[in-house]
């Protein structure tokens, strides 16, 4: 999520919380605390209804997996479900459902989400809970090999059987050499295989400790009361020392246009991507990440947008057309555009079309009612995303344990009010092709199979 979608704004408060952030057009109350083993607390008040949205962020993800050992992360997640000496497994999932809550987990490249929704009076539970399984996971061998195979078995079934999703891992793998961004988050087949015990208590060894996550509950809650429940069980656990090393080779600046191309017989509509590496939020110059935030909206956010006016209505060579910034990342990230085109079009007039659309605005620049429009929209788009309390907490723990701050969020309407078109004609110079790979997802041609190729039930047994 691209942290364009918060809004917050600041007030003091005079308690053992360090900031309190209170969002104009009667938002929710925004409060900072950290515990002294370090622990990380974020508040945000939602008194709407009696119910509370209780996550802990560990600042982690498929990014920081080992080489060779490429889906640990998310491995790791799913062991998490496993159960420790206090709460064998299935005791708590069983009393989030009797008590009417929801319970799940997410694993992205830079960070490791656990939530729990309940009534008010329930959080508590999720803390003593989570803080139990922060330190005393309880794994054996008996318990990682099946679930092991449940994670290959997630594979098969969301990656290898779908042509889109092999496609995007392809484009990936091509746009981060270096990178480990250009791992699936989910692992390589190969690599989930060679996964075992010590791997699993290795990762959680590393980063899951209070000093490397950040607790955030949304709701029906009073922030002191959050703070003393959060002290009495996170704050027994021990500090870990120093904040355990991320480290990233950084991406060489790309020199040459790439194509990938995938053709399978489940294929029914081409698809055109075009992913291109850029910038993000905490590595841009200032300003840069709200310029690109505003050019994807511009170009493609909306049947307004350039793409969709020239491709779809004007040209009639696309059915739709969008593009979508990834601006919240650790390190530099990725620009989307799309396009599905009309029958009988090739894949290649699409392509022709968007390097043309792009070329448009690095070299003429957007007209200024345009631009408006599209920084009136993108911060009223985060006015009406506040509604939600769920996504209100995710949202701010994706960005906060990406690397940015509360005081980042606050100013971001600012930041995008203050773009100019000639900042967005500059940012649209990342969308240089040489600095992209674009992916074309095609029907197989009738009798286009290789012989030699291995059979499906040889690729899934």
């Amino acid at each position: 999520m691209s942290i364009g979608e918060l809004k917050p704004a600041r007030q003091s408060l005079p308690s053992k919380s360090t900031a309190q952030m209170q969002e104009r057009h009667q938002g929710p109350a925004i409060t900072q605390a950290k515990l002294a083993n370090g622990l990380d607390i974020v508040i945000i008040e939602d008194h709407r209804s009696p119910i509370v949205t209780h996550m802990i962020w560990y600042k982690c993800g498929s990014a920081d997996d080992p080489p060779g050992k490429s889906g640990v992360a998310h491995f790791l997640e799913h062991l998490m479900f496993k159960g420790t000496r206090n709460h064998p497994q299935g005791k708590f999932s069983r009393l989030i459902a009797g008590l009417g809550g929801q319970e799940n987990a997410f694993t992205s490249n830079d960070y490791t989400a656990y939530f729990q929704r309940v009534a008010k009076e329930h959080l508590g539970v999720c803390m003593e809970y989570e803080s139990d399984r922060m330190k005393n996971l309880v794994l054996t061998d008996e318990v990682v090999g099946p679930e092991r195979d449940v994670v290959l078995e997630e594979r098969r079934m969301r990656t290898d059987s779908d042509p889109a999703e092999q496609l995007s891992e392809a484009v990936q793998a091509a746009l981060f050499t270096q990178h480990p961004y250009g791992r699936p988050i989910i692992g390589y087949a190969h690599e989930i295989e060679t996964l075992n015990l010590a791997d699993a208590f290795a990762y959680y060894s590393r980063f899951y400790s209070p000093g490397n996550a950040i607790l955030v509950v949304a709701g029906d809650v009073q922030p002191k009361e959050v703070i003393d429940v959060a002290e009495r069980f996170y704050g027994s656990i021990p500090a870990q020392g120093g904040l355990p090393s991320r480290f990233r080779p950084r991406e060489p600046a790309p020199r040459a246009r790439r194509l990938v191309t995938l053709a399978d017989e489940k294929v029914e509509q081409p698809l055109h991507q075009a992913v291109f590496l850029v910038p993000s939020y905490c590595t841009a110059e200032p300003g840069g990440a709200e310029a690109l935030e505003v050019l994807a909206y511009l170009l493609g956010g909306g049947h307004t947008s350039l793409l969709f006016r020239t491709l779809v209505m004007e040209r009639r060579i696309a059915v739709s057309a969008g593009a979508h910034y990834q601006g919240t990342a650790v390190d530099d990230s990725r620009f989307y555009v799309y396009a599905v085109p009309s029958p009988g079009v090739p894949l290649e007039t699409l392509d022709c079309g968007i390097a043309e659309a792009v070329a448009k605005i690095a070299s003429q620049g957007v007209d200024g009612a345009d631009l408006q429009r599209a920084k009136t929209r993108l911060v009223a788009e985060t006015i009406y995303a506040r509604d939600n309390q769920a996504a209100l907490a995710r949202w701010y723990g994706a960005s906060l344990a990406a690397g940015l701050t509360v005081d980042d969020l606050f100013n971001w309407p600012a930041r995008i009010e203050s773009v100019t078109a000639d900042a967005v004609r500059k940012a649209a110079f990342w969308l240089d092709g040489r600095r992209g790979v674009t992916g074309f997802l095609l029907p197989a041609e009738p009798g286009s199979a290789r012989k030699d190729a291995p059979s499906a039930d040889a690729l899934t047994n």
